[in-house]
């Protein structure tokens, strides 16, 4: 259970694996973590190896079988190889994507160009190695990592110092590296086990780390206690030698590379092949081979992180196990904070959110300054609902949150000075709005900066050609966003013009190739010498078509543009043909209305005569894999990248707008978080209407991002707490120390639902009757989540925050250093941590049986109302009152 109870005080998710294969446990961990990170079931991994002997078996055993050294020393391939010695220690590293590593900007120390492992199957015992296996595992490796022998230049051996193993491991060695491979570099052999003696479990990641410090300090340490190579190998058979010396190891014009060993006595075999760091976290054409995608994606990001925000408002995050314990709670720390005004709001802000439990009731409060904090706890203790959401009181119960989704709008989430506050307030979205404007330089004439602050002589937004690359750089800045303060998304959806932006930000198109798609699309639109526009219509798509078809005209001018929701139908066409159309629909009685500064006609027959111009000036672009998948409103179905090509953005215009198809593919591969990345929310109310046709017991998470009346640091801070799966940030100043626990109230014990320090007085407990027993979910006490049903109020609920960055905070917080000013808050929103419902789990401990309700319990449930009575309960009451033993 040691993986799943690392992850769990971690918060991880993924593959949690517990590996036990004696000796070569740390390299077959390693092993299964790179398959893992290939296959994208993960996308970091923690790989350790750990190793203690707490009793003497080790020493008794393995000495009456003579495989202890008399000295304690590993004489490794020495002429006085005679047994090993034992060693106790563990050891981690944590292994990335090399283009993920890139990209954010983590200090890579080695890459893991291959792997492989194998089993001696029946071989001459159970402890003793196998030497064709070893080939084997070698040559596989090899393979893997499309080497040859003569590529490697070091190997950390198993090398454990035994007259049996080492001889063996040897011959392995010389019949695969020491072949074919020029005479004045031989294979250099070595083995930490000299050094530190044999760690069992943890062996492979101390030969691990030992390369890595090679690397880093180019040197390759002597073999201690073998001075004379053992005369039981045949060191004339191939080109290895024995490193009795220390050898430099200099950087030269070809990466250096060096294997590790692991072969368990249980006859489970690994071999991982080690190289070099690329030179300035830019792999090297040999190396395009592990990771064919790191140099595209080099250039996307700038090399230093700026901060997220400059300013904003502190967050203080409550929870509790109740409704009423969250009043409870926030009138503790209005207490508590209020008899301590010197305290740093920031600091409370850091200490809630890192040093308190997360329960199923949650609420944020958002202030700049302490009184006005004050006054949204006093609202949330006196249980304020609407109004404290205007003071910047957030709260909600847990939500079964699916994997996210970043929505990108098309045209008419606009508006005058978008993007202008954001500018001031985040370098983050500064310095990507920076990037797109250079993108942008070739194909416009005009400054992206310019605009967005309406300077003079800058053109405004209502003219397409200006307005649509505006909008997809102010989309791309505030995803850059979300993603610097740890929301990633699962998957990505444009509509219309949003879908270049889209397709940016999942990496399928360079920023460059997506500036060229949204600048050449949105000019050919300006040159249509037509007075066109659009209308959304409130009603389903079969009614919209049904009424096209009464009058011939209108079949030939009007056409179903897009198709938002279940009743959201937007219509493009001509305008004289639009108004005639407009004025059926009112004389039905339909609501509709115009989209805002539309001069062209979109998703029409109108666009076939820009078929050839696009599809010449768009063949440029290079298409390619994205990192997370795009589901297309051109075609409704998940895409992964190549086929985003010159003609798929012609249908991108051309073609119906299939936007509700879209959401229901996501929402049928569980994606269940919908944030909308734009400066006004225009979508969500449509993603709400899909689901609420779809039904199901999960309800969506819909948020926007920023709106047109409230479009600052606070818009910002409030929509991460609000809908986000994820981390819930605070701003504050960068600190020189951490915060400690004493900037809060003391922790409430679990055992409490009301945030009490001490658990209640345990009551009589009493028989209820089957009609007087509560149902799951009533009840101010019953901890059942509950949905609500209208998106009125879906949108007040909180939603996710996993821990997983809780981590990398503390360890920020201990160096004194923080990425960015604004600090992840873990533990706001979170899905994992749901509350139980449903029969009461019975736990077998200390010979007592657990009771339902008991306080003080890992969690206490409601009773189950449909628990069948037993028969005879009163007699069978009286005769445990009277002391009769208790039957199970």
């Amino acid at each position: 259970m040691l993986s799943g109870r690392i992850a769990y005080t971690l918060g991880l998710e993924g593959p949690a694996v517990t590996v036990d294969t004696a000796c070569s446990s740390a390299l077959v961990s390693l092993h299964l973590a790179a398959r893992a990170l290939r296959a994208q079931e993960c996308s970091l991994a923690l790989v350790g190896g750990v190793f203690v002997a707490s009793t003497p078996v080790m020493f008794t055993d393995f000495s009456a079988q003579l495989g202890l050294a008399p000295d304690g020393r590993c004489k490794a391939f020495g002429d006085g190889a005679d047994g090993m010695g034992v060693a106790e220690g563990s050891g981690v590293i944590v292994v990335e994507r090399l283009s993920d590593a890139q990209r954010n900007g983590h200090r890579i120390l080695a890459v893991v160009r291959g792997s492989a492992m194998n089993q001696d199957g029946a071989s001459n015992g159970l402890t003793a190695p196998n030497g064709p296996s070893q080939q084997r595992v070698i040559r596989a490796a090899l393979a893997n990592a499309r080497l040859s022998p003569a590529d490697i230049d070091a190997v950390e051996a198993h090398g454990t110092g035994t007259a049996l193993g080492d001889p063996i491991e040897a011959q392995a060695l010389l019949a695969t590296y020491g072949q074919e491979r020029p005479k004045e570099r031989p294979l250099l052999l070595g083995s930490i086990k000299a050094n530190l003696g044999h760690p069992q479990q943890a062996a492979g990641m101390a030969g691990v780390i030992k390369m890595v410090l090679a690397l880093q300090h180019n040197l390759l340490p002597r073999t201690l206690h073998a001075d004379r190579p053992s005369p039981h190998i045949d060191w004339s058979s191939g080109q290895v030698r024995l490193l009795t010396e220390a050898e430099p190891w200099e950087p030269g014009e070809r990466p250096r590379r060096a294997g590790v060993s692991g072969f368990g006595m249980s006859g489970t075999n690994v071999h991982v092949i080690l190289s070099e760091a690329p030179a300035d976290s830019v792999p090297e054409a040999a190396e395009a081979g592990a990771d064919a995608d790191a140099a595209q994606h080099a250039d996307e990001l700038p090399q230093e992180k700026p901060e997220l925000l400059t300013g904003g408002p502190a967050v203080w995050l409550v929870s509790s196990r109740s409704e009423a314990g969250l009043a409870t709670q926030a009138r503790r720390l209005a207490a508590f904070t209020g008899d301590r005004p010197e305290q740093d709001p920031a600091d409370v802000g850091w200490s809630l959110a890192t040093t308190r439990s997360a329960f199923e009731y949650r609420a944020a409060v958002l202030g700049g300054e302490q009184g006005e904090l004050l006054a949204g706890l006093r609202a949330l203790a006196e249980g304020e609902r609407a109004p404290g959401a205007a003071r910047g009181v957030l709260r909600g119960v847990v939500s079964r949150v699916g994997r996210k989704v970043f929505v990108f709008p098309g045209q008419g989430a606009q508006w005058a000075g978008m993007g202008r506050e954001m500018l001031a307030a985040s370098p983050v979205f500064a310095a990507r709005l920076a990037d797109c404007a250079r993108a942008l330089d070739p194909y416009v004439e005009w400054e992206l900066e310019d605009v967005l602050l309406g300077r003079e002589g800058a053109p405004g937004l209502e003219r397409a050609d200006v307005v649509q690359p505006a909008l997809w750089a102010v989309m791309v800045s505030l995803a850059a966003m979300w993603e610097a303060a740890g929301i990633h998304p699962d998957a990505v959806v444009g509509h219309s013009q949003g879908e270049i932006a889209a397709a940016c930000v999942a990496g399928m198109l360079s920023l460059e190739d997506a500036a060229r798609v949204v600048a050449v699309r949105s000019r050919a639109l300006s040159t249509l010498a037509v007075s066109a526009g659009m209308l959304s219509v409130v009603m389903p798509v079969a009614s919209v078509e049904e009424l096209l078809t009464t009058d011939q005209e209108w079949a030939e001018r009007l056409s179903v543009a897009a198709v938002n929701g279940p009743a959201t139908t937007v219509v493009s066409g001509d305008l004289d043909a639009l108004d005639a159309f407009e004025r059926l629909l009112s004389a039905r009685r339909v609501l509709r209305w115009r989209v805002p500064q539309m001069d062209f006609v979109a998703h029409s027959s109108r666009v076939e005569a820009l078929a050839e111009d696009l599809l010449r000036e768009l063949a440029p672009i290079r298409p390619r894999t994205g990192r997370i998948p795009l589901y297309s409103t051109v075609t409704g179905e998940r895409r992964e990248g190549p086929e985003l090509d010159a003609g798929y953005w012609y249908a991108n215009v051309r073609q119906r707008v299939r936007f509700q198809d879209a959401v229901v593919a996501l929402a049928g591969s569980g994606h269940r978080a919908f944030l909308e990345v734009s400066p006004h929310p225009v979508l969500t109310a449509a993603i709400e209407e899909t689901f609420e046709e779809l039904g199901g017991a999960d309800a969506p998470l819909v948020t926007g991002t920023l709106e047109r009346e409230d479009a600052g640091a606070r818009r910002f801070l409030a929509a991460l707490a609000r809908g986000t799966r994820s981390d819930c940030p605070s701003t504050g100043r960068r600190r020189s120390r951490p915060a400690t626990r004493s900037n809060c109230p003391p922790t409430p014990s679990p055992g409490s639902s009301t945030g009490s320090p001490r658990p209640p007085r345990r009551r009589p407990r009493q028989r209820a009757s089957r009609r007087a027993r509560p149902r799951p979910g009533s009840g101010p006490r019953s901890r059942t989540p509950t949905c609500p049903a209208s998106p009125a109020a879906r949108r007040g609920t909180a939603a996710a925050g996993r821990a997983p960055a809780r981590a990398d905070l503390l360890a920020q917080a201990r160096a004194g250093t923080f990425r960015h000013r604004v600090l992840a808050l873990p533990g706001l929103l979170e899905a994992d941590r749901r509350p139980r419902a449903g029969p009461p789990h019975r736990h077998l401990a200390a010979g007592r049986r657990h009771r339902p309700g008991r306080p003080g319990t890992h969690r206490a449930v409601p009773a189950d109302p449909h628990r069948p009575r037993r028969p005879g309960g009163r007699r069978r009451h009286r005769r445990r009152r009277h002391g009769r033993r208790r039957r199970h």
